[in-house]
């Protein structure tokens, strides 16, 4: 019976990604030379459209500087030990909203 529901989770787990419908306008020219080359290549147009966009999200993905890594090499700021964060935020609402 383990295994049953073993084969029965990995068939739901298929069936998690959805697709959906996009309609695109590609002048006819491009189209059919689209056509041809994903023809040779034994893929769908939704495939290949599909390849492009993930290849161009990884690369931009690649290029995104660590938000994390930019933090940690800021240089440190020395405030006293006394430092009112509240206070100072309160005085800087004040004086951007003109109070």
């Amino acid at each position: 019976m383990k295994k049953h529901y073993a084969h029965s989770f990995a068939f739901m787990r298929i069936f998690e990604i959805m697709k959906a419908r996009v309609n695109l306008t590609i002048e006819q020219d491009l189209l059919a030379k689209i056509k041809e080359y994903a023809n040779k290549e034994g893929k769908s147009i939704s495939e290949l459209v599909e390849r492009f966009f993930e290849q161009m999200i990884k690369k931009k993905k690649e290029n995104e500087p660590d938000l994390f890594e930019l933090m940690k090499n800021l240089p440190p700021i020395e405030l006293p030990e006394n430092f009112d964060y509240k206070e100072e935020y309160y005085k800087a609402k004040m004086k951007k909203y003109g109070f």
